[in-house]
């Protein structure tokens, strides 16, 4: 990576992006992880530095000032009992020696500058009061506060809407040529890395396949596995065909993959709102969270997450639910499984208003209604085998009563989100960020159900 240059590395979860990024800045333990051969070279001036041979008391003065780093997943980035202001300041307070004042007023600059509402209360809240996008952009300043010669960004849109994303894209670039700074951008993106590359490198299973200039990557690809993550794009597809995967296209190379239509993707619009089914329909919710409280408790003003939202869902239908980080998207789709009570509205799933429910009615809907969460680490129990977290469900809610049956299932879930049969017995710290959400998606699956929201 020269100064002053954006190089993408791009590939699917666990081609091996997130690990060698993450070895740039020896943040993974050694052991397990060893380094026999090669070099990670960093240049500052006429000193080139090996940054393999280097202690933990050398490397504290690069992580995060020379060098650093905005993470794939801001929800377990962030420290849960310290307030976003102050991670951000803890960055300014030990690199560039500032007072705590001079290092809040900076703070506010910068989450004014990655567009966070309210800069001046928002470094006085914890990660828990921030919607997802907001707490990516609280790691994107803290990243950036101390203007490293290397930025590294391992999914750094994944969270946000289009309009903030832009935003921040324009904005690493912006201080990319200020500083003459260099970015390592990993994304699975390809909009992302045509609008925003200078170079492109592809990676698959560990392997550096192909690399060059970004225009030239896009028309050009000379490697299969290149050619089959341009062609797999949605966009390139008519709505009702089936989408080709990077295997189809590996296994035949150059063969034509054969289209299949999908009759019940293909149903006019009209058509369905006429003759389809209603599934779900919300009408009038809000919800609304306590913002202030007097001095017994009792809630003086409330922040109104959702605001009197009504719209129905049908049966084979997918329904987009759009909006900028922090509108309440979460809150709607959380509120509809009940698992964040609504102020007022109803919610009529097949002819029931569930918000009348009791608890235990609520739980025997479960298997009916999941919910595919937005950050997958956390979602996700640690201490869990992948086969241990995808038939919990199953053993619950006593679908599956022989444990024989439950592990086909799994198996075969797995299979599903193209995960091998093997993983089962990992646990989920031993996967990358895209193969957890996978995960995640099988066990939303694993108990067929009549209503997903993602």
């Amino acid at each position: 990576v020269n100064k002053g240059e954006i190089v993408a590395i791009v590939g699917e979860s666990g081609s091996g992006k997130s690990v060698t990024s993450l070895s740039i800045l020896q943040l993974i333990p050694k052991p397990p992880a060893q380094y026999p051969e090669g070099k990670i070279l960093f240049s500052e001036g006429e000193t080139t530095t090996d940054l393999l041979t280097l202690n933990h008391q050398q490397l504290r003065k690069v992580r995060g000032n020379k060098i650093s780093m905005i993470f794939q997943e801001p929800m377990t980035s962030l420290n849960p009992v310290i307030k976003c202001g102050e991670q951000v300041m803890e960055a300014l307070l030990v690199h560039k020696k500032l007072s705590k004042s001079e290092a809040r007023q900076q703070t506010i600059e910068w989450f004014r500058k990655v567009k966070l509402p309210s800069p001046e209360t928002m470094v006085d809240r914890y990660p828990h009061q921030l919607s997802g996008g907001q707490k990516q952009r609280v790691m994107i300043a803290m990243a950036m506060c101390c203007q490293p010669q290397l930025l590294i960004c391992d999914e750094p849109t994944t969270a946000l809407d289009v309009t903030v994303q832009k935003t921040i894209l324009q904005l690493i670039k912006e201080l990319q040529q200020e500083q003459n700074m260099g970015v390592i951008f990993i994304t699975h993106d390809l909009g992302v890395v045509a609008e925003i590359a200078d170079r492109v490198a592809i990676m698959y299973k560990g392997e550096l396949v192909e690399q060059g200039i970004a225009e030239t990557i896009f028309k050009h690809a000379s490697h299969p596995y290149t050619k089959a993550l341009i062609s797999c794009r949605p966009a390139l597809h008519p709505k009702g065909q089936k989408l080709p995967t990077v295997s189809d296209y590996l296994a035949k190379e150059k063969t034509p993959v054969v289209k299949q239509e999908i009759s019940s993707q293909t149903i006019d619009k009209e058509m369905l709102s006429q003759t389809a089914t209603s599934i779900l329909q919300v009408e009038n919710l809000s919800v609304r969270f306590p913002n202030k409280t007097s001095l017994f408790g009792k809630p003086v003003s409330f922040v109104t997450a959702v605001n009197n939202v009504s719209f129905d869902i049908y049966k084979n239908e997918t329904l987009g639910l759009v909006g900028e980080s922090g509108c309440g998207k979460t809150t709607l789709g959380r509120t509809m499984l009940r698992l964040v009570e609504p102020s007022s509205g109803k919610i009529i799933y097949n002819g029931t208003d569930i918000t009348q429910l009791s608890k235990q009615q609520v739980k025997a809907l479960r298997k009916d209604v999941q919910l595919i969460f937005q950050d997958p680490y956390s979602s996700l129990n640690p201490r869990l085998t992948i086969e241990s977290a995808l038939s919990e469900p199953m053993k619950v809610t006593g679908i599956q009563t022989s444990a024989t049956e439950r592990r086909k299932t799994v198996a075969a879930l797995l299979d599903k989100v193209s995960m091998p049969a093997a993983a089962m017995n990992r646990y989920p710290h031993e996967f990358s960020g895209g193969q957890r959400q996978r995960i995640v998606i099988a066990r939303a699956l694993s108990l067929n159900p009549d209503f997903v929201v993602c």
